[in-house]
């Protein structure tokens, strides 16, 4: 098994405040009734920021010393690879991923997972760094010397990972949102 970065640095991120919280609320329309799935959550750090704008809140993840750190809150925790998730179709009103998509071993099969368990109406908000920024490329450059599998997409990139599909993107500083919603 490789080594799980994450695991690792789990009891220090949980300390991070998520701090974009405002405008994850305007791109995913909260509040909302109904359920949000934070995909590569982790130890719930924007999760938790969101608890109050709908009805519950799961948080998946496959570091388990990530979602540990869960346990202080109202959050349900589920371990499990974004490429298979153990949910029903149509299950959720919102699906986010928040600096996650870049870790994930396929992402095209991440993609389709996050638009089969969202219900029809429903938004997918994916927050990641700007690869189209110098800033990002040295990130990105840092997390292959550490082994740690990324593959940074562009915006356009991860739009393309959902065809047919409404598709809006938001670029602020060395960040790129995109905002996929299922009709």
């Amino acid at each position: 098994m490789p080594f799980d970065h994450f695991d690792l640095i789990a009891p220090f991120y949980a300390r991070v405040n998520y701090s974009a919280a405002a405008k994850m609320r305007e791109l995913a329309a909260l509040p909302v009734q109904g359920r949000l799935l934070d995909i590569g959550g982790g130890t719930g750090r924007v999760a938790s920021a969101l608890l109050n704008d709908v009805d519950e809140v799961i948080v998946a993840d496959v570091s388990m010393g990530m979602l540990k750190q869960t346990h202080r809150s109202a959050l349900k925790p589920v371990c499990s690879y974004s490429e298979l998730l153990p949910f029903p179709d149509n299950f959720f009103e919102r699906v986010i991923m928040v600096d996650a998509l870049h870790h994930v071993i396929d992402q095209p099969a991440t993609a389709c997972e996050m638009f089969r368990v969202l219900k029809p109406g429903g938004r997918i908000i994916i927050e990641e760094p700007d690869i189209n920024t110098f800033a990002v490329k040295l990130i990105a450059l840092a997390e292959k010397l550490l082994l740690m599998r990324s593959h940074f997409l562009s915006p356009l990139q991860i739009v393309s990972l959902f065809p047919g599909s409404r598709a809006d993107i938001v670029s602020e500083n060395a960040s790129a949102w995109v905002v996929i919603s299922k009709m």
